[in-house]
């Protein structure tokens, strides 16, 4: 998914505990136009860019798409970074200029790397009547954000117990180790519960965690989140407690040791410094300009460092201007 922002910042809107954890309330953005999709953003903040690894956490739906366009991004770029796509409903389609080709399906993982470079797009499938799900980003460590172009899918089996199921779609929980690479150590995981149920997870103590609601209110190590917030919690626990209030309750939980390195993320691309950004930006441009404007056809684009989106015939997303002032390195 991309960030279509016209002026992608981040709003602060965050607040903390007395038990450490930092609820991040989410606040909504557009994909593209007036009859788009409105997605719910909850990370990055200016309080905070990262959990982990874990740069972005966009949460959409339940949309009803049946009478309208649904979901339908347009190739765009991305570099120095793996975006991760769950779907709790629906079915959307993945081409990228590696030439892979998916379906993006409820329970099942598509992690794309985009390394040093890469364009896809995402588009609902025709028989799709509903959306609900989230697209999240990964930065990538500098000594390894120049690396190929990748794609990888996972099904996670469901692990259960006492009123409670997860699937581990990125790194181990509950005795599970999904199989999916990633370039640092991280967590990732779909928790059901049922009303009343909870569940104590060993977790990594290095490890920071957040967890997104995305159904009902739970309780995050004692503190109360409600539906649509991200609780941050800060390394140095060893276990982690989730636990549903009167109604179901649907989280993702994410997690990573500290990224410890400084990154500039804007629009669809994360760098290390303003100029790299913006030449990232100046090559998209030049990509897909002829004459001065955007060819109406994505296959008519030039080939480049982000390559051409195989079998979509879309116009490419241009980028938009980049702010007046220089972009700020974030931690």
């Amino acid at each position: 998914m991309s960030n279509l922002e016209d002026d992608p910042d981040e709003l602060s809107c965050a607040s903390g505990s007395p038990h450490g954890v930092q609820i991040l309330t989410p606040r909504e953005v557009p994909l593209g136009g007036p009859r788009a999709m409105h997605v719910r953003r909850t990370l990055p903040q200016r309080d905070r860019s990262l959990i982990g690894a874990w740069c972005f956490v966009d949460h959409y739906g339940p949309d009803d798409v049946t009478d309208r366009a649904g979901m339908s991004v347009a190739p765009h770029p991305h570099t120095g970074l793996q975006t991760v796509s769950w779907l709790f409903a629906g079915e959307i389609e993945h081409r990228d200029s590696a030439g892979n080709h998916a379906l993006v399906r409820p329970g099942e993982v598509n992690l794309m790397t985009a390394g040093r470079g890469i364009s896809h797009s995402e588009v609902s499938t025709p028989d799709t009547t509903e959306l609900h799900g989230a697209q999240l980003w990964v930065a990538l460590p500098d000594g390894d954000r120049d690396t190929e172009p990748g794609f990888a899918h996972h099904a996670p089996e469901p692990v259960s117990g006492d009123r409670w199921e997860a699937r581990v779609f990125l790194g181990s929980l509950l005795g599970d180790t999904s199989p999916v690479p990633t370039y640092t150590p991280l967590l990732g995981a779909e928790i059901l519960l049922e009303p009343g149920g909870s569940v104590d997870l060993e977790v990594d103590e290095a490890f920071e965690h957040g967890v997104l609601v995305d159904t009902g209110v739970v309780e995050v190590a004692g503190v109360e989140v409600k539906q649509h917030d991200l609780a941050y919690v800060p390394p140095g626990r060893t276990r982690l407690t989730l636990a549903a209030r009167e109604q179901p309750a649907r989280v993702l939980l994410l997690g990573g040791p500290p990224f410890g390195e400084s990154i500039v993320m804007w629009w669809n691309f994360v760098g290390r410094t303003h100029e790299e950004i913006a030449g990232f930006r100046q090559e998209w441009q030049d990509q897909l300009t002829r004459d001065g404007r955007v060819v109406p056809d994505s296959q008519e684009m030039a080939d480049g460092r982000f390559g051409i989106v195989v079998g979509d015939h879309l116009p490419p997303i241009p980028a938009p201007e980049l702010p007046n002032a220089r972009l700020k390195e974030r931690r």
